[in-house]
């Protein structure tokens, strides 16, 4: 199984991702920022989404949404 970061760049555990757009966090006023890096993400089972923790929160974030760092 493959996962690919908006620009094709291919992810594995412990990678360093930066996002490329603003994301609303549901069920919560968070708002995460364009060019935040996220620190040592987690593949999930669908090739679109890694687990992740921001802020001390842990999140699934889009891959589409996701640039390595």
């Amino acid at each position: 199984m493959e996962v690919k970061d908006s620009n094709g760049n291919l992810l594995n555990d412990g990678d360093s991702v930066t996002l490329t757009k603003d994301l609303k966090v549901k069920g919560s006023s968070i708002t995460l920022k364009r060019g935040t890096m996220v620190k040592n993400i987690k593949l999930t089972d669908n090739t679109d989404e890694v687990d992740c923790r921001v802020n001390k929160m842990a999140i699934v974030l889009r891959t589409e949404f996701l640039k390595k760092a």
